[in-house]
Order: structure tokens, then sequence, then C-alpha cells
């Protein structure tokens, strides 16, 4: 069995004080004229989480955590995936695999209710960060992943690193369109259809769909004007049908805005056109520094807040995965089956790098410099 790769120690220091701020991921779904499936999500923590691209080849082996130490549930690794990991882990955050199955990690602060765990369980347990990695290498289809989730077992597990368990909730959507949210609230599995593909954070898949009937005046177009007596009432300019969505960053008013958004753009023709509408989208969900923060400084003096650390899009046709950094707004790809997939180790690429200015002005000779 491969060890996992240990977590930098600065970064776990940080982490504890910073897991009450990380509750911003937004995830959409686009689906092109060409039938193209589309994945795209932001991340964002109170820190930077050192993110890398890793793809896990085919036969990769694998065991689960368990609450107590003892080995968990045994995987070999049956599809290829990449995507992103966080901390130095050898698991994915955020990914697609060989099969255009596509799985996103989200956090799911105070609202997360792991199943409960005795040590007879051990064989078929995994801890809750390893359940996108498991979906990922094992199906290739939301089909598959619902029908065999029940067969394993995802308690509470503290990771070690951290100092505690992290709460969090999937996303999983495929490449015939498919989508579900896979939640652990008060002890139980709860698999969700999806069918806008959107997903938060707090409070549960289900509230938030019931949330949404409070829009029911949402509108892609125009409102018409109101006449009120000898008065008419025009609207202010363009946008007026969107009038009164919610635009803080907290879970609720990201989900409606994530579904106003990702409904009305106009359908991409292709996969190409779909990650680019996506991005454009996501753009909307983009925090900066500093924009949502915790009232009080940590125990290191430090202003804990909330930002974009990186934002994706996976073609679930093509299997290529698409990022961009804070850092870094260029959007860069991978090609996963230009990789070797069928190798002996988890390969990483960076995903470091600053953002490129580009000097476009005219020297007097008519050129750049």
């Amino acid at each position: 069995m491969r060890k996992a790769v240990s977590v930098v120690a600065a970064c776990a220091l940080m982490l504890g004080s910073a897991a009450q701020t990380a509750q911003a991921c937004t995830g959409i779904f686009l689906i092109a004229a060409d039938g193209t499936a589309v994945h795209a999500r932001t991340l964002e923590f109170g820190v930077d989480l050192m993110s890398e691209i890793i793809m896990v080849p085919r036969g990769y082996a694998r065991a689960g955590t368990t609450p107590d130490g003892k080995e968990g549930l045994k995987w070999t690794a049956k599809y290829a995936s990449v995507g992103m990991n966080g901390a130095g882990q050898p698991i994915l955050f955020d990914g697609l695999n060989e099969r255009g199955l596509a799985a996103g990690l989200f956090y799911f602060p105070t609202s997360a209710g792991y199943m409960p765990y005795t040590p007879a369980d051990a064989g078929k347990t995994i801890a809750p960060w390893e359940l996108g990695s498991w979906m990922l290498e094992n199906f290739a289809s939301v089909d598959e992943v619902k029908a065999n989730i029940g067969n394993i077992v995802v308690p509470s597990v503290v990771f070690s690193s951290w100092g505690f368990a992290p709460e969090v909730h999937f996303v999983v959507h495929d490449a015939s369109g498919k989508s579900i949210v896979v939640e652990y609230v008060g002890g139980k599995l709860n698999v969700h259809d999806n069918p806008l593909g959107v997903l938060t954070n707090s409070p549960s898949f289900d509230w938030h769909m019931t949330n949404l009937r409070n829009y029911v005046n949402f509108s892609m177009t125009n409102v018409p004007p109101i006449q009120l007596g000898t008065v008419k009432l025009l609207p202010t300019g363009q946008g007026s049908g969107m009038l009164g969505l919610p635009g803080d960053f907290t879970p609720p008013s990201r989900f409606v805005r994530a579904v106003a958004f990702s409904q009305s753009v106009f359908k991409p023709k292709t996969g190409k056109d779909a990650i680019l509408e996506a991005f454009h989208v996501l753009n909307q969900f983009d925090i900066p520094k500093g924009s949502a923060r915790d009232g009080e400084k940590d125990a290191n003096g430090n202003v804990q807040a909330d930002y974009t650390l990186w934002t994706s899009a996976s073609d679930l046709k093509a299997k290529r995965y698409h990022f961009r950094t804070y850092d870094n707004s260029q959007i860069r790809s991978l090609d996963l089956m230009n990789m070797n997939i069928d190798g002996k180790d988890i390969v990483k690429v960076s995903t470091k790098g600053d953002e490129v200015i580009k000097n476009l002005t005219p020297t007097t000779d008519g050129l750049k410099k």
C-alpha cells in the first residue's frame, strides 16, 4: 500500500483556524449543443491549500481511513482520474475520470452528520475526504455511483494533520448529463437528484431547492413598465428580470445566483464554448481576499478570510481538466487521455505561476516593446 503524502506542517497549523471560514465553494453544470457536459466550480478557503494537479493511474492501490486507525476499505483504481488535490494529499478534491464521471468536494459546515461506525465496519469504511477519489476510481456513471454508494460506511474521521473531522458533501456529474448530490445528514446517506446541476454549501441540498421557490419572479428578460395612475415606472436599465436576486457570499445566496446565471446563459455550441462560458459564469462568484472575513483575529493575530483559491472546469466528453488560480487567471488545461494512465504512480503538476500582463503599447516605429 502506498503511503499518503504528508501535509506540509505550516499549512496544517493554519488550517484548523481557517476551518470555520471555508464556506464559499460554488458549482455549476453546463451542457453544450453538441452534448458535451461540463462540471465547473470554485474552491474557497481561508488559507492556501497548496493544491496541485494530480493524475491517478489505473491500478493505483488504496486503503480507506477509519476512526480507530484500522485499515479501511481496500480498492484498486479501475479508472484513471485527474484533478485538484489539497494539503498535499494523494486524493482528489475535484476532478474527472477517463469515463467522463466528475466529482467535487464542497464544504458542508454545521450540516454534515456522518454514519455510525463500529470496528466490524472497518473493511468497508472510508473517510469523508476519500469519497471523491473512491467514486472516480471505481465508477463510470452517476447510475453506478447510486447503485454502489450504499455499500460503504462513511463515518466522522479526524484528519490527523488538521485536528478535526472535515464536514463535506459532494456533487457528481457524468457525461450523459446526469447529476446528483451526496450528503450525510443525521447519520444517514442522502443521495439527491440534481436537475439544475448546482451546489454550494450548507444547509442541505433539499433546503436549497425549496428556497428557490422564494425567487419565482426571476426572469432572464427585462420586466415590463408598470403604470401607477398617471405615473409610468420604467426599469432603470438592463437586467431588471433579475432585480432582487441576493448578492452576498452566503451559500443560499450563491446557490440562487448560480441557478439564475447557469440557466440563463445561451446554450454553448461546443465543449470549448461551454468551458469558456462556465468560467464567465463563475466570475460572478470569485471572492477577492478580504471580502468575506471573520470579525476577529485568530490566535496568531491574523484575520481569516475566504478567497477563491482556484476555479476549474471539466470537459466530460474530451476528458480535459481546465483551471485557473487566484494568482494566475490564465486558463490552463490537462488532457487525461494523453497522459500515461497506465503508469505506476501518481503524477503531479504544479499550479503555481504569476499573472502575465502583456504589454501592447506600440513604440514610435509601430512595434511593441
